[in-house]
C-alpha cells in the first residue's frame, strides 16, 4: 500500500542533518526552540538520573537525527552508550563530533544548561570529553529487520532511550506500537525506557522538505507504553511555547519507565512530578 501522506518520511527519504540541529538544537538567536527542544529535555533527563534507578553497562539510543544533548546526564551512568542510526548522513554528522572534527556541530551551550541546573557545576567542566568517551559504537539499523542491526547482534541494554523517533518513523497508531516493540526487544529484564515526543504533530521542516509528523495524544502514548508491559515511572509535558511554522507540535512528552519482569522486584520511582 502507498503511503498517502504528502510529507516525506525521515527514515525513507533522509534529510539535511546538519539544517535540523541548525534549525532546532543550535545556540542561534532565531533558534526559537530553546525551551523545549534543549531545556525541557536536559532538565528532565537529569531529574530521573539523579534518583539513581537509571545506571547499568550498556545504554542504546534510538532517536531521531544527530544530537547529543540527551545523552549529557546519562554519561554520568553508562560507560557504554550505542547509538543506532537509520542513515549515514546523520551518522556522519555524529561521527564528526565524537571524533572531535573540523565542522563538528557546536554543543557547548547544551554543557552551560546542564551546568545551570547543578549545584556544584565544577564537574561537568569537561562534560563533553565524558560524553564522547561513553559513545562508544554508532552502529547503523534497518527498522524492517527482525534483528535492525543485522548482521551485529547488539547487547542487551540496561536502559534504551528513543528521543523524537517513534513520531516521525510511524504512520499510524498501529506502527507507532510495532516500533514501541522493536525498541523494547533491546532492553534486559527489568531495563529502563525513555521516550521523547512531541504531541498533536503533522509535519516538521528541514531546509524546504516537510517531513511527516505522527498525530497522538498523551493518553495514547501512555497506553502503549503500559500494553508493552512496563511500569511508568515519570512523565512530564510541557505546552508548546516556540512560535514558528517549522513544525506544529502542541506539546512535548517525556516519559520514563521500567520493563516489568517476574525476575526482579518493581518499585515506583519517587520523583517530583507526580504522575
Amino acid at each position: 500500500m502507498m503511503d498517502s501522506s504528502p510529507h516525506k518520511l525521515y527514515h525513507v527519504h533522509g534529510y539535511d542533518s546538519r539544517q535540523h540541529l541548525e534549525h532546532y538544537f543550535s545556540d542561534k538567536p532565531d533558534m526559537v526552540f530553546g525551551d523545549d527542544t534543549l531545556k525541557f529535555v536536559i532538565d528532565n533527563h537529569r531529574q530521573v538520573f539523579a534518583v539513581g534507578h537509571i545506571n547499568g553497562d550498556i545504554l542504546i539510543d534510538l532517536s531521531l537525527g544527530s544530537f547529543v544533548h540527551h545523552l549529557h546526564s546519562a554519561c554520568e551512568f553508562f560507560k557504554n552508550i550505542i547509538v543506532l542510526k537509520v542513515n549515514n548522513r546523520c551518522i556522519m554528522e555524529l561521527k564528526r563530533w565524537v571524533d572531535e572534527r573540523t565542522g563538528a556541530f557546536y554543543w557547548g551551550h547544551t554543557s552551560t544548561l546542564l551546568q545551570e541546573t547543578e549545584e556544584n557545576s565544577d564537574q561537568f567542566q569537561d562534560q563533553e570529553a565524558k560524553l564522547r568517551s561513553a559513545i562508544q559504537h554508532v552502529v547503523k539499523y534497518d527498522l524492517e529487520k527482525e534483528n535492525m542491526t543485522d548482521p551485529l547482534v547488539l547487547p542487551p541494554a540496561d536502559c534504551v532511550i528513543s528521543a523524537f523517533l517513534l513520531d516521525v518513523i510511524s504512520k499510524d497508531q498501529d506502527d507507532y506500537i510495532r516500533y514501541l516493540r522493536k525498541f523494547s526487544r533491546l532492553l534486559k529484564p527489568g531495563g529502563h525506557l525513555i521516550i521523547i515526543g512531541v504531541l498533536g504533530a503533522t509535519y516538521f521542516t528541514v531546509g524546504k522538505d516537510k517531513f511527516h509528523g505522527f498525530t497522538c495524544d498523551e493518553d495514547f502514548i501512555r497506553k502503549a507504553v503500559v500494553g508493552e508491559g512496563f511500569i511508568i515511572d515519570y512523565c512530564n509535558v510541557k505546552e508548546r511555547t516556540a512560535v514558528s511554522d517549522l513544525t506544529d507540535y502542541k506539546s512535548i512528552i517525556f516519559i520514563a519507565a521500567h520493563k516489568e519482569s517476574r525476575h526482579v522486584i518493581t518499585s515506583s520511582v519517587k520523583l517530583k512530578k507526580k504522575i
